[in-house]
């Protein structure tokens, strides 16, 4: 029989609290993880915070992990009657995704660039099908993966803090999480002209071009969540009629016109067009100040961006939400190649650096390049 001595002892100390320490790092790790997205039960609502307020609420992949599980738990939970989605602090709810982290992985060749939008589209393929009511409170910055967040689910909230847009054109993407489908299906050729030029649209306006679903005044947001989560087996019509009568009582900017109210017909003639180069040439002979401005703009952003959105949000107006998040897909995964880095890396890293896009002109960029990124993936294809 062995000797237990002071050293084997101490040994075993040092073995036990080894292992006590890796645990509570293990604890502190996924308690830090899981904090970046808070879950709830009120009454009979589950709620979802997103939790990183000085990073604007932006979305990554394990936030998503957290997300689509948690979705997928309460739409079988008799208990659950409905979510509600919204963001951390004063400013966002959420300003888009970690486009950053997805760059620098696809410069090393790392699985993230798959992993993330496929993730992301199946969790917006979720909502955009979800089968209690989903209510997103887009109380400030929505942007990119927010978008994803909110804009297929059945009530969205805007408030005069909201600020919407896709703004992928202007660093080498695309308007993706199903961009191509809500796009084409706003109101003439708006949802084009959104997505080519990144254009902001704030408060009411976002409500009135059905971005939103509906509108109330920020300082409103805090009662609407109580008397959401005090629903009893809400249909979505109790739902909406809740919302209906909060946006009855907000008057703020009901008077101010639409910011594009004066441009609209001038987006129709403008925007409607076979190609970039035509919609180009349709400003330039227009010769407004409107115009004039947009081409300014468009000038400004990625020739192969602009013309994958252009086939985009063509190829959307006939399409599923779900044949668009597979296309959707596709693109994303053409844009994760290498000839889309160095532009990519220069906007994120410095903002205040013209990206050198290459090719550099509309006229470089061949059909053939952008018939490519379209092409099915086989097997890895995104699968819903």
């Amino acid at each position: 029989m062995k000797t237990i001595t002071p050293r084997l002892i101490f040994i075993s100390y040092r073995l036990q609290s080894a292992c006590r320490l890796q645990r509570i790092q293990g604890h502190m790790m996924s308690t830090k993880v899981g904090s970046e997205v808070l879950f709830e039960k009120v009454g009979n609502a589950g709620v979802i915070t997103l939790n990183r307020p000085k990073a604007l609420n932006a979305l990554n992949l394990t936030m998503i992990r957290h997300i689509y599980p948690q979705l997928k738990k309460w739409v079988k939970d008799s208990e659950t009657d409905l979510v509600i989605i919204k963001g951390a602090g004063e400013k966002a709810f959420c300003a888009g995704g970690d486009i950053r982290a997805v760059s620098e992985a696809g410069k090393a060749g790392d699985s993230l660039t798959q992993d993330l939008f496929r993730e992301e589209y199946i969790l917006n393929n979720t909502i955009g099908t979800y089968q209690k009511p989903y209510v997103a409170l887009i109380d400030g910055i929505t942007m990119g993966g927010g978008v994803g967040l909110s804009v297929h689910g059945r009530f969205r909230v805007a408030t005069e803090k909201t600020l919407f847009a896709m703004p992928e054109t202007g660093i080498g993407l695309f308007p993706d999480v199903g961009g191509g489908y809500f796009l084409p299906r706003l109101q003439g050729k708006l949802g084009l002209f959104l997505a080519l030029t990144g254009f902001r649209l704030k408060g009411r306006d976002v409500q009135r071009v059905g971005v939103a679903t509906h509108f109330l005044q920020s300082d409103k947001i805090v009662s609407l969540e109580k008397d959401l989560v005090d629903l009893k087996t809400p249909s979505n019509s109790d739902v909406a009629q809740l919302l209906d009568s909060y946006q009855e009582q907000s008057s703020l900017d009901a008077e101010k016109p639409f910011v594009l109210q004066e441009q609209t017909d001038a987006i129709d003639r403008l925007f409607s067009a076979g190609s970039v180069e035509e919609i180009m040439e349709n400003l330039k002979k227009d010769g407004s100040a409107f115009a004039l401005k947009q081409t300014e703009t468009l000038a400004k952003m990625s020739p192969t961006s602009l013309k994958l959105t252009f086939r985009q949000i063509q190829e959307g107006a006939r399409m599923s939400l779900q044949e668009v998040l597979v296309m959707e897909y596709r693109l994303s995964q053409a844009c994760m190649t290498v000839r889309f880095f160095p532009s990519l890396l220069a906007v994120l890293i410095d903002k205040h650096q013209s990206p050198k896009w290459k090719p550099s002109t509309l006229s470089g960029v061949s059909e053939q390049a952008i018939e490519e990124c379209f092409s099915s993936l086989g097997e890895r294809d995104l699968k819903l």
